[in-house]
């Protein structure tokens, strides 16, 4: 980014021959998928993945767990599909080292693969807390297709589930669990839930429809350890006020950690991830990195919005096409259980100088709560009605002042914007009022 926090655009790079992806996660396959459409791509793409399947959508893994779809519904292209447009894949080897002189990988498999260009697509890994226990038979994470099997296998076997983590997936995991047919305690160190998008109103709206679904809720937890049984197999959670929780399977949501090992061995910039410019490029100009395992201007991510804006920045670029840099852009929160509509962006507390507006209605379960600063809209939460959620996130990226439709901002998109409109066909600038 530039010293007046503007992006440029960057001269393009001479034509690729080989590029080489390692991931074949949701970033490697939507950066593959926008390089085959362009004129300038490179001249060959090797993916590689280490799990031994084709991509698929991660976002789906919540609906799966809860049975409501099948696997092979989560399958975003097969085998067919890559040979059709040129592309290698290589499935079920992990790339352990990268020679950055000879410019050439090698896989746990033995397979050396030389490149000019590279992209760390590696994604991340579930955060696991400093907790005795962890380590037990029966302690899942809920990150791929492996653990949605596995924790599908648990529901059908055992009756009660211990969910660590009250953030989006952790709420996603716990209700998928329920459906399946388990008592399900869900642990949240803070005192509400998705304390990170959500205020106090509309997280308790959501702990009280949760809990008449009957999840058991804990805010304000703290895990002291995980007990086993004889066989080493997990069965209590016991917290630091003495509750203790029945548990024949536990599931860690507490959120990711970026896989940045390879570029650290590679020897390459990393800190909490790789270290990329607004180009997604790393500190050796051969080797990008991209989504999950990245880090940019201090930031990682966990959301596919920015990813997919990394994705056509870097795409772009590989092209040989005159591009903007990356920049970081506000990102809206959906809550994925079914039955429960959530919008939420920007900050989660009022400070002294915001206005706040808010709207409830107990009696059909609505919540509005729209933050302002000098009439500009800087974040909402909607609980129930979420239909004028997208236009009130249109509005804070815009920086638009809203002080001429603030009585009707509550109300909802159309309401308020045609009280814009009218402000607009009024001004004494429109063409209207000159011809007058």
């Amino acid at each position: 980014m530039c010293s007046d926090g503007s992006t440029r655009a960057q001269a393009a790079p001479d034509p690729i021959d080989h590029l080489v992806i390692v991931g074949n996660g949701m970033a490697g396959q939507r950066l593959v998928e926008g390089l085959v459409r362009r004129d300038g791509a490179p001249r060959r793409i090797t993916l590689v993945g280490e799990e031994p399947c084709p991509v698929y959508n991660r976002i789906l893994l919540s609906p799966l767990l809860a049975g409501e779809m099948e696997r092979e519904a989560l399958t975003l292209r097969d085998a067919a599909w890559y040979a059709e447009h040129g592309v290698e894949l290589v499935l079920g080897e992990r790339v352990e080292t990268i020679d950055r002189e000879a410019r050439r990988l090698t896989t746990d498999g033995g397979r050396e693969i030389a490149y000019d260009r590279l992209v760390l697509a590696t994604g991340s890994r579930p955060a696991m807390p400093p907790i005795p226990g962890l380590d037990l038979d029966g302690v899942r994470a809920f990150r791929d297709l492996d653990d949605a099997d596995a924790l599908a296998r648990a529901a059908e076997s055992g009756r009660n589930a211990v969910v660590i983590g009250g953030g989006l997936l952790g709420l996603e995991a716990a209700e998928g669990l329920r459906k399946r047919g388990m008592q399900v305690s869900l642990l949240q160190r803070d005192n509400r839930l998705m304390n990170r998008q959500l205020d106090l109103t509309a997280a308790r709206l959501l702990e009280n429809e949760l809990r008449g679904r009957g999840l058991d809720i804990h805010t304000d937890a703290r895990l002291e350890r995980l007990e086993a049984d004889a066989e080493g197999q997990v069965c209590a959670a016991l917290l630091a006020d003495g509750t203790r929780l029945a548990a024949d399977c536990v599931v860690v949501a507490i959120g990711i950690v970026p896989n940045a090992e390879l570029g650290h061995v590679a020897g390459l910039e990393v800190n909490r991830g790789v270290i990329v410019d607004e180009w997604l490029t790393t500190s050796d100009p051969a080797i990008h990195a991209l989504g999950e395992c990245c880090e940019f201007e201090g930031q990682t991510f966990g959301l596919v919005e920015p990813i997919w804006r990394q994705v056509e920045v870097l795409a772009a670029r590989l092209a040989g096409e005159d591009v903007e840099g990356y920049v970081e852009a506000p990102t809206a929160t959906k809550l994925k259980v079914s039955g429960i509509s959530l919008y939420a962006f920007g900050p989660t507390e009022a400070e002294p100088d915001h206005e706040v507006l808010s709207y409830r209605d107990p009696q059909q379960g609505d919540y509005r709560r729209l933050l302002l600063r000098g009439g500009r809209l800087e974040g909402a939460v909607l609980y129930g009605d979420t239909a004028s959620g997208p236009w009130y996130f249109e509005q804070a990226l815009a920086g638009r002042d809203l002080s001429d439709c603030r009585a009707a901002l509550l109300l909802g998109a159309a309401d308020a914007q045609a009280l814009l409109d009218d402000a607009s066909n009024e001004s004494p600038h429109s063409p209207s009022k000159e011809a007058a």
